[in-house]
């Protein structure tokens, strides 16, 4: 099943979670085969989904309208998995995380190890951010290194622990945190900070 995401999906506008009792009866319907009920769950929950995983993949608008469009698969025929031991959102939320760090695993950057973290450090500010034009923090943050751009997300915007991330990402704890030192460097120089 494809659903269309349009414009009006778009991660600046998205509706917050709603309550567990609407999810969980489109939820069973949706599990008895109603693809209505599937298509009022996407709407509800695409524009989250797609914002971080925007996030993860650099701000790369097509890359994250696929993963959307993936993790929405992966919700269709695990569905009827979900045991509402969690809210759906959560439940949602890590298989959309899980995807697109899956995504970004299959990339080389993503296999850079604590000892390319100082290369991070003296990478130069891309010519786009230069001082001279406006600064978005999300492009800035698409800018990071796949590895470290994914810690940071993580942590600072989602709220994971570090151990979480390590285990996700399969990356020692201490690396976890060097790498999100590192983007914080990082972005700071971008900002012209010391």
């Amino acid at each position: 099943m494809i659903l269309a995401m349009s414009h009006h999906d778009s991660f600046d506008s998205f509706t917050p979670a709603f309550t567990d009792g609407a999810d969980t009866s489109l939820i069973k319907k949706a599990v008895g085969g109603d693809r209505h009920a599937f298509e009022r769950l996407y709407r509800r929950h695409s524009g989250r989904v797609f914002a971080v995983i925007l996030r993860l993949v650099g701000q790369d608008q097509a890359r994250a309208e696929d993963l959307t469009q993936d993790t929405f698969v992966k919700v269709w025929q695990k569905l009827a998995d979900f045991r509402f031991e969690s809210a759906f959102s959560t439940w949602l939320h890590r298989l959309a995380v899980n995807t697109a760090l899956m995504a970004l695993r299959s990339e080389s950057g993503m296999q850079v190890e604590a000892d390319g973290l100082e290369q991070v450090a003296d990478m130069p500010m891309p010519e786009t951010l230069k001082p001279e034009h406006r600064v978005d923090l999300e492009v800035l943050i698409g800018k990071l290194p796949p590895r470290a751009r994914a810690v940071l997300v993580l942590h600072d915007v989602e709220g994971w622990k570090h151990e979480e991330i390590g285990a996700e990402l399969g990356i020692a704890v201490g690396s976890c945190k060097a790498h999100l030192h590192r983007a914080r460097q990082l972005l700071s120089k971008w900002l012209g900070n010391p």
